[in-house]
């Protein structure tokens, strides 16, 4: 497995292994603190394309200016060690001035979609996201490209940049990775003490109980909602963000929940941000 530093080299490896027999690249962008459900991305990348590359980058310009950029995990080699494990050719591991030179000016931002959900709550969020996804795919190339349902809202905004620009990649969406009890995987899940791992199962919870409602039949938003705030109501530790049912491409809520629809909640558990959801089928 290659370790690269620049663009210079990701977009030199992604051509050479595409024009040695026409192979197909894959790109799963990352954070780093790499954990089962990034597993899970890089083996549906390598079952899925010729030639995969894996990004470990903490992207300074989508937290903001009181998260959490300075203590989020950082573990590059174990990072490294997970990636090749499960089949990763490449990972691209850059600086941030490599990404972000000296005076950079230029950013992309998906008007609308990017002030909903997580972005109403953290602004400037998904001007991050966007502009660093942007300059990965333009860098490496690839014909796909592997997020996970657990952001799905920034998998909307992804969706729209990606038509919007005319770039080539095809954005493929897998499924959350659960720990046994139910919880979704998160880098940020190590920030929980014993305490807060424990409440922070409300946040699943409140994801079954809203396919149980639909399962049985449920289709009015405001009952979903509703079922959700009740879970939460029971634990004063808990501070919701939001609870939300909206249609998955343009984030906007909907009355009426229909196969498709995102059923989306984001709380604090102690200091910790969470997000859940499911598409109800």
């Amino acid at each position: 497995m290659e370790i690269l530093r620049t663009v210079a080299e990701l977009r030199e490896w992604s051509r050479q292994e595409r024009n040695d027999g026409g192979n197909t690249i894959g790109l799963v962008p990352t954070m780093g603190a790499l954990h089962a459900g990034h597993a899970s991305l890089i083996r549906e990348a390598k079952a899925s394309v010729g030639f995969v590359a894996v990004s470990i980058f903490v992207n300074p310009t989508q937290f903001g200016p009181h998260e959490d950029f300075a203590r989020y995990p950082r573990n590059f080699d174990a990072d490294c060690a997970l990636a090749e494990a499960e089949g990763a050719d490449a990972v691209f591991a850059p600086s941030v001035e490599e990404l972000y030179p000296a005076g950079a000016a230029t950013f992309v931002e998906v008007d609308g979609l990017s002030h909903r959900l997580d972005g109403q709550s953290r602004p400037g969020h998904f001007r991050g996201v966007a502009t660093v996804v942007a300059k990965l795919m333009i860098a490496a190339e690839p014909d796909l490209a592997f997020f996970g349902q657990k952001d799905a809202a920034q998998v909307a905004v992804l969706r729209r940049m990606v038509t919007d620009l005319r770039l080539t990649t095809e954005i493929v969406v897998c499924p959350i990775v659960r720990e046994a009890d139910g919880l979704a995987m998160s880098s940020r899940n190590v920030y929980l003490s014993a305490g807060e791992r424990v409440l922070a199962l409300t946040l699943s919870r409140a994801v079954r109980g809203a396919e149980t409602l639909f399962a049985s039949g449920e289709r009015h938003a405001f009952n979903f909602i509703e079922a959700a705030r009740e879970t939460f109501a029971r634990l004063s530790e808990i501070r919701v963000d939001y609870i939300a049912m909206v249609d998955w491409a343009t984030l906007e809520p909907v009355e009426i929940a229909a196969p498709g629809s995102l059923f989306a909640v984001a709380a604090w558990v102690g200091a910790t941000r969470l997000i859940d959801n499911t598409i109800l089928r």
